[in-house]
């Protein structure tokens, strides 16, 4: 009888820790060696720091190509926040139904 009407609320759980454990790369970045391992996170964050050496590894007697280097490496940060994203914005709408009947299940008098 409570596992029915704690459903919302393990589910809640369930998508917060998610969230938190979601861009967690410390862990994965210790301990594994194997990079066809590594998750989408630490991937992400290398592509970006390769991109960051590359930019800075560039002639500077030209300011044009410093500023469209800079460009580059700000869309490429913004692009990979929105792919590491994607997932959980996909999941959340399955869930929050979920969020929902927890919500009105507990306002309601009987």
């Amino acid at each position: 009888m409570a596992l029915p009407l704690s459903k919302p609320l393990i589910v809640l759980m369930a998508m917060i820790h998610i969230v938190a454990n979601w861009n967690a790369f410390f862990d994965a970045m210790i301990y594994l060696s194997d990079e066809s391992k590594y998750p989408l996170q630490l991937i992400l964050r290398n592509v970006l720091i390769q991109s960051q050496a590359s930019a800075s590894g560039m002639d500077m007697a030209s300011m044009d190509s410093t500023a469209a280097a800079q460009k580059m490496g700000e869309l490429l940060k913004y692009s990979m926040i929105v792919v590491s994203t994607i997932p959980l914005l996909i999941a959340f709408p399955f869930l929050q139904r979920h969020f929902i009947k927890g919500a009105t299940l507990g306002a309601l008098k009987s």
